[in-house]
């Protein structure tokens, strides 16, 4: 997914921010320019200039608005409808014009609007004395006798009269009576097998019937960019709906060409941009750069996916170059100075970040990037590959080839994967205990929401129910007749609450923890599960079929398939009962990919849902969403007491932990994850200190096993006497003696030359006497030639040195002032482990 764009540090905070508001207009442009090309491919129709019913004279006009299926049903009404049309007949033929549209447009009651032309043509009948006695009879019989007008196709406002304030009264029951019956029959069928509410359903026959007045034609005649048309227009008015429910009643009802998108959604997504479109969101000034980014993308184009496109674009036109041009105006080539690199690595790497304060004060910090890294590999890449094409194609490339500012040592990531991996296994251990209870509160939550949903639709309105201990009234609805929601009153506190919205969240929610946690399959795929994802393997030997669960391709481009277990085999029936469609199919979705920026074709895809009559799929954020409401109802918190989140890949890690403690090979684990490389597998594996403590009494248990039994006997009273007694006669004059028990004196008891005798301070005058006495035995020993005597006491001699030099730097270490620094010996003293070295080599004598 690609990142979005840090500020810069202090110094270049203004600069920063002017061109990034420049590159947000650069790719607001690019993103309208697209939209506008797919918008080309279905236009609007026009109004025409001439259709036969506006060409009509007045005899023939008024003799077919007069008969069925223009009259109204009451006599009254049908008076006054005949009234207000002779009379507005009789004003739009004053007008200049050859035909009844040319008539109303040069009369200026299209521009008028709804309301003010007839103030127009109030005007006209008192100045000629053809207005009634009250001008509210004329205001009423005006509106009355146009719509004949509209219906019968003499006159097509255009959008902006029909819209503004809104619709004339009555227009879609007229459309659906005189213009176009079998059409809004066929609407109305359809629309009733959509649990929308009546007044979404009437909301769309009125856009359904503008469209008609404005454009002519019936239902069938209606095209894509009708719709279009008339939703732009609805979303350039104040305060109107811009739903796009009637787009999707007439796409189902078949009127659109089977290119048509299936969803309004198609034309206002951002679709792929191309090389230039990408760097153009970076104003860059120096455009023969430009030119070679925008070549380099090219280049690069057929072997990445358009995500990772747009990430070299944000790296090298906008973190690096447009930020060069912010810092070092006019610069032009590649080769930069050494501190314009090494000021762009320090920028580049870390990011400030503003925090409000309790009292409103906003204080600054600088912290490290999270992506500084990549974008370092990716600038550093635009170099290398540069100077390794400039070999093959020197006159396109070779001016460009300069020494890289990113050394290679400047690349390593061994600290940030080490501290990564440290943070991610320490996210699973607090994870993995409590997921049992998550999972068991999405399915209570799960199981008490739809309790509560079943009870309020067998409760009659303003009847009140109880289920999961929650006593509740369902409402008397009244506005809008009913409502396809189900809602409740909470008697406690008086708020109204949507149950079929807390039903449809608790479902999707346990339905993402079980598939998740039960497949570790990664959130993109979850969305991409189908009803074609189930296959099913049978066993050579037995005949057995095992059901399998394929898994599409994502990140590794590698399909794979997944036993599916009993549980997860709930989960997944659970889900295709709910989606399922009265003819027992499961409806086809079109899904948009957030980061190829394409749409999807046609899939029975399993998390979906019903928004109107269009079956949409639930997008990835919908079900992070998901998770995060179901994991906030559980109140599960951690060590340091803040609530315990999950993201979706928290399952995926979770998983992989989980399959190795429990057996399975890391290999296999592999390919279950669908891992190119198994140190990717075994860096998702958490190691617990509880696995290392288990391995370990295991591998005592099984050394005692191979052991003779009689060595773990209880010891006899004369044996434990004796092992104590070894300690107590550890005390020599000299100090204490460190040899291990049962162990004899390899000295015979020369206690002056062994390494383990621990000399006690106390003592150094009887070893300077030892030392003395030596001295003076080795004298007399030379004067009478005892040359082996001699030799043996000048061995003793140095081990008694020894040991003195060992008493003076202990005092000294006692007397030493410490400053914080510890010591080589103190360092040594505390390794647990050190490698072995080699031995140097002897030197050459």
């Amino acid at each position: 997914m690609t990142t979005r764009e840090g500020r810069r540090v202090q110094a270049g905070r203004h600069a920063a921010a002017d061109g990034r508001a420049a590159a947000g207009d650069h790719a607001g442009a690019g993103h309208e320019s697209q939209m506008a090309g797919l918008s080309q491919r279905f236009p609007p129709r026009a109004p025409g200039e001439d259709w036969p019913a506006t060409s009509q004279r007045r005899g023939h006009l008024l003799a077919r608005l007069f008969a069925p299926p223009f009259t109204a049903d009451r006599d009254d009404m049908q008076s006054s409808r005949r009234i207000g049309l002779t009379k507005l007949v009789h004003w739009l033929e004053e007008q200049p014009g050859r035909t009844w549209q040319d008539r109303w447009v040069a009369s200026g009651a299209d521009a008028a609007g709804n309301l003010g032309w007839r103030e127009l043509a109030g005007s006209w009948l008192r100045d000629t004395g053809r207005a009634a006695a009250s001008p509210r009879t004329d205001f009423i019989a005006l509106g009355r006798g146009l719509l004949p007008l509209i219906c019968g196709d003499v006159i097509r406002p255009s959008l902006g009269w029909l819209l503004t304030p809104a619709p004339p009264k009555n227009l879609a029951a007229e459309m659906a009576r005189s213009r176009d019956p079998g059409g809004f029959a066929a609407l109305a069928a359809l629309a009733r097998t959509d649990p929308a509410s009546a007044a979404t359903k009437d909301l769309a026959s009125r856009r359904i019937a503008v469209i008609l007045a404005a454009k002519g034609g019936t239902i069938a005649g209606i095209t894509v960019g009708d719709c279009l048309e008339l939703l732009g227009a609805l979303a350039d008015g104040s305060g109107c709906s811009t739903s796009p429910y009637f787009y999707q009643l007439l796409h189902a009802l078949g009127v659109f060409p089977a290119a048509a998108p299936p969803t309004v959604r198609a034309f206002k997504t951002p679709g792929q941009l191309s090389a230039e479109q990408l760097i153009d969101r970076y104003p860059i000034a120096c455009q023969p750069v430009r030119a070679l980014i925008i070549d380099y993308l090219r280049e690069r184009q057929p072997a990445v996916d358009h995500a990772t496109l747009r990430s070299l674009s944000r790296a090298l036109a906008g973190l690096f170059w447009r930020d060069l041009e912010l810092h070092h105006p006019g610069i032009g080539s590649l080769r930069l100075e050494p501190g314009v690199a090494a000021a762009w690595k320090q920028r580049v790497t870390v990011k400030t970040v503003r925090t409000a304060g309790p009292a409103g004060q906003v204080t600054e910090s600088v912290v490290p990037r999270h992506d500084g890294m990549n974008t370092l590999a990716m600038v550093r890449a635009f170099y290398l590959d540069i100077a390794q094409w400039a070999a093959g194609d020197p006159a396109r490339w070779g001016p460009w080839a300069v020494p890289c500012p990113i050394r290679d040592e400047e690349m390593s990531r061994k600290k940030e994967r080490s501290h990564r991996k440290s943070r991610m296994d320490q996210r699973t251990r607090e994870r993995l205990p409590v997921l049992p209870v998550l999972a068991a509160s999405v399915e209570a939550a799960r199981a008490t929401a739809a309790g509560i949903l079943a009870a309020a639709r067998s409760a009659p309105p303003g009847g009140v129910f109880t289920a999961a201990g929650q006593t509740l009234r369902r409402p008397v609805m009244t506005r809008h007749g009913t409502s396809a929601r189900i809602w409740a009153e909470d008697l406690a506190t008086g708020k109204r609450r949507d149950l079929t919205l807390e039903e449809h969240r608790a479902f999707w929610a346990w339905a993402a923890v079980e598939v998740l946690r039960l497949t570790g399959i990664r959130i993109e795929e979850l969305a991409e599960l189908s009803h074609h994802s189930f296959v099913q393997y049978r066993l050579p030997a037995t005949g057995e079929l095992v059901p399998l669960l394929q898994i599409a391709p994502s990140k590794t481009d590698t399909e794979r398939l997944l036993v599916i277990a009993p549980e997860l085999a709930d989960a997944l029936s659970a889900i295709i009962c709910r989606i399922r469609g009265a003819d027992g199919a499961v409806p086809l979705v079109v899904a948009y990919d957030i980061h190829e920026r394409v749409w999807n074709p046609p899939m029975p895809l399993l998390f979906q849902r019903q928004i109107g009559i269009e079956h949409r799929p639930i997008p990835i954020h919908g079900i992070r969403a998901l998770l995060n409401a179901a994991l906030a109802g559980t109140g599960l918190t951690g060590a340091s007491g803040s609530p315990v989140t999950f993201t979706p890949h928290d399952f995926r890690r979770l998983f992989i932990t989980e399959a190795v403690m429990n057996g399975m090979p890391p290999h296999i684990a592999q390919l279950v994850a669908g891992h190119a490389d198994i140190r990717a597998t075994m860096g998702y594996k958490a190691v617990y200190p509880e696995e290392v403590i288990n391995a370990h009494r295991a591998f005592i248990a099984r050394r005692r096993a191979t052991r003779p039994s009689e060595e773990y006997r209880l010891p006899t009273d004369e044996e434990w006497d004796e092992f104590l007694g070894h300690f107590e006669r550890r005390k020599v004059a000299l100090g204490d003696c460190g040899r291990a028990y049962a162990a004899s004196c390899i000295h015979e008891h020369s206690c002056v030359r062994c390494p383990l005798l621990r000399v006690d301070p106390a003592q150094r005058a009887r070893l300077e006497g030892i030392r003395d006495n030596l001295t003076a035995r080795i004298g007399e020993a030379e004067r009478e030639g005892w040359t082996g005597e001699a030799e043996g006491l000048k061995i003793s001699l140095d081990a008694a040195r020894q040991k003195l030099a060992q008493l003076d730097q202990r005092a000294r270490r006692a007397t030493t002032v410490h400053l914080g620094m510890p010591g080589q010996a103190d360092t040594a003293g505390r390794v647990l482990t050190a490698p072995s070295r080699p031995s140097p080599p002897a030197e050459p004598s």
